[in-house]
């Protein structure tokens, strides 16, 4: 037997969790928890006894002994930006998840559960590639606005997983590839990784890129002033236009895109003009992203939910592939990510970084 892991990925409604013996899965759930739960608790950090129970309780169901495990993972949350890599829950870094330091989010859980869990069991705990993973480059920070740097949050535990896949595959270094990898989800994220490090992105969350399912991308900022200060919208409303309501929400009124497809199927043509616009879109990051690398693109992966989609793959590759071959990898599998970055360093192939 391997390297035995309890990995821990909080949602807002939900908590994953598996077991692995190394990188082989020996069972996983998505533990659910109704609206009625969650609102019981004022804030996130509040939610972490009622999470950990029910993990301790469902790996009890399972008849598995918790003290046979050598580490555990967890998602790292929005923490201060930090380069790549697995990171040890230090003191410092539990009181930055608790705090939000740069957000108030579910995944904050992840290295805060996975250290309560391991603690008293003397095994270490970790977190690996939080999405404010920040490896930019310093001219990539230049927004045209001092007090409006651009910052850089993405799809960073994904997107880091399947370079390093793809390099794996083809037997050499992430560290001496030139990728863009491109994370199709509910949110969009296109990144330039130049010799193992992200030196640009477009922000996922809330302003660059593509739209997305969920997201507005980037949006005529005048008009957006406009909008800011018409005495229409509230700020939370403004800021729910482009995060959750926007993209193929605003447009389709699904956040699906099996949903836009058989609108698409069905005859609907203003379903089909948002699709091609979403994949022109990302065509034109790809295309952007190629010029931070030079040009010298060795592969493009695509990565996501959508990755599954063959229309949309095949319409972003006849638009990009004159860039550099294709390699796509459906769908997202965070919790072998997060398995394989505290393998890494239990087993003494690379060192955990201090946060």
């Amino acid at each position: 037997m391997g390297k035995l892991s309890l990995i821990i990925n909080p949602g807002s409604t939900s908590t994953k969790i598996g077991v692995f013996d190394d990188e082989n899965l020996l069972f996983d759930e998505t533990l659910r928890h109704s609206t009625e739960e969650i609102a019981r608790y004022a804030s996130i950090v509040d939610q972490k006894d009622f999470r950990k129970d029910i993990i301790i309780n469902f790996l009890k169901d399972k008849n598995f002994d918790i003290k046979t495990l050598d580490f555990v993972v967890g998602r790292g949350g929005m923490l201060k930006p930090i380069p790549g890599g697995t990171y040890a829950t230090s003191d410092e870094l539990i009181e930055d998840l608790k705090k939000g330091v740069s957000g108030q989010h579910a995944s904050n859980l992840g290295g805060i559960l996975a250290r309560e869990i391991a603690e008293p069991l003397g095994i270490p705990s970790f977190i690996v590639d939080p999405c404010v993973v920040d490896e930019l480059m310093p001219i990539a920070r230049y927004s045209g606005v001092p007090e409006l740097p651009r910052v850089s949050i993405f799809h960073a535990l994904n997107q880091k997983a399947v370079a390093k896949r793809y390099a794996k595959e083809v037997g050499k270094s992430y560290e001496d590839l030139n990728l863009i990898v491109v994370h199709m989800g509910g949110g969009v994220t296109v990144g330039p990784h130049k010799k193992g490090k992200v030196v640009d992105i477009f922000n996922g969350l809330d302003g660059d890129g593509c739209f997305s399912p969920e997201r507005a991308g980037a949006v005529p900022v005048g008009a957006l002033v406009k909008m800011c200060f018409s005495g229409k919208y509230t700020e939370a409303e403004v800021y729910k236009k482009l995060v959750g309501n926007g993209g193929f929400n605003a447009y389709c009124g699904t956040n699906d895109m099996r949903d836009v497809d058989k609108m698409v199927e069905n005859g609907d043509k203003k379903a089909a003009e948002v699709r091609d616009a979403f994949i022109l879109q990302i065509s034109k990051n790809i295309g952007a992203m190629a010029c931070v690398l030079d040009g010298k693109v060795d592969q493009i992966v695509v990565t996501g939910g959508i990755a599954y989609d063959k229309y949309v793959v095949a319409e972003l590759k006849k638009r990009c592939e004159w860039i550099a071959p294709f390699t796509v990898y459906p769908g997202e599998d965070e919790l072998l990510a997060l398995a394989q970055g505290g393998l890494a360093v239990v087993t003494g192939r690379e060192e955990a970084k201090k946060y």
